[in-house]
């Protein structure tokens, strides 16, 4: 198992990617800490992996992210319960594509300061065990639209830019200490919000991808567990496409 004896921390991680990441991490051996927006959406994500995965170790926390306090007395809280931090996954996030004209301030902080604050936030509490232990692997959730920009909802994108920014400098700053970071970009992935999008709407989307399907959020837990492991040792920085659109 390419994660035994990993305690992993992973974000958004009651329902679709989130979830499939606790899965594929706990499959391979980890033990894994996941956070939801409310501790009893926790509790239930947690409830149903120990069904599947009797005998492993799963909690859930529910802090808010936007909040270093919190979010510090948390982590803290994880590394005294488990003895360290070796891995976090920044995969909370929100999407929304409402256009410009409508677009307001308050949107505008809401994505901004889940996307890139509460990354911020997870990664800088996280790192603070990772510095002591002299090792760890940070990763994190971008998009493709952190490469091409999307049609609406421009606070979606711009966060997205940032993660990727945020990705490349920590994984310089960070190298030298024995950390790595890195970022993996999903593409049009069917998750429940896409499977509500009528198949008149999802057709077209399908009939422009090489692979001729959308991807699941397996693929991109898959994609996570690769970079968690060992056998990524010698990749930081990179901002891994998972989107089936055949490019670099």
């Amino acid at each position: 198992m390419r994660l035994n004896g990993k305690l992993a921390i992973v974000t958004g991680g009651s329902r679709g990617i989130g979830f499939a990441t606790v899965q594929a991490f706990l499959r391979e051996g980890a033990s894994v800490v996941l956070c939801a927006s409310t501790q009893a959406s926790a509790d239930k994500a947690v409830a149903l992996l120990r069904e599947q995965f009797p005998g492993a170790t799963v909690e859930g926390i529910a802090p808010d992210l936007k909040d270093l306090a919190a979010v510090k007395a948390a982590f803290d809280g994880v590394a005294q319960r488990h003895g360290a931090i070796h891995v976090l996954v920044n995969n909370a996030g929100i999407s929304e594509s409402t256009p410009l004209a409508n677009y307001t301030e308050d949107l505008f902080d809401k994505v901004m300061g889940l996307n890139v604050k509460g990354l911020f936030c997870c990664t800088k509490a996280a790192v603070d065990h990772m510095l002591e232990q002299g090792s760890g692997v940070v990763l994190n959730t971008s998009s493709m639209v952190g490469r091409d920009g999307s049609p609406a909802g421009v606070a979606y994108p711009t966060s997205k830019f940032a993660v990727n920014g945020l990705t490349l400098s920590l994984a310089r700053e960070l190298g030298p200490k024995g950390i790595r970071v890195n970022a993996v970009a999903p593409g049009i992935t069917e998750t429940d919000m896409m499977r509500a999008v009528p198949t008149e709407v999802i057709d077209p989307l399908i009939a422009q991808i090489p692979l001729k399907r959308l991807g699941t959020p397996e693929d991109i837990a898959n994609a996570f567990v690769f970079l968690a492991s060992d056998e990524a040792s010698y990749i930081t920085g990179a901002v891994l496409p998972v989107d089936g659109l055949g490019r670099s």
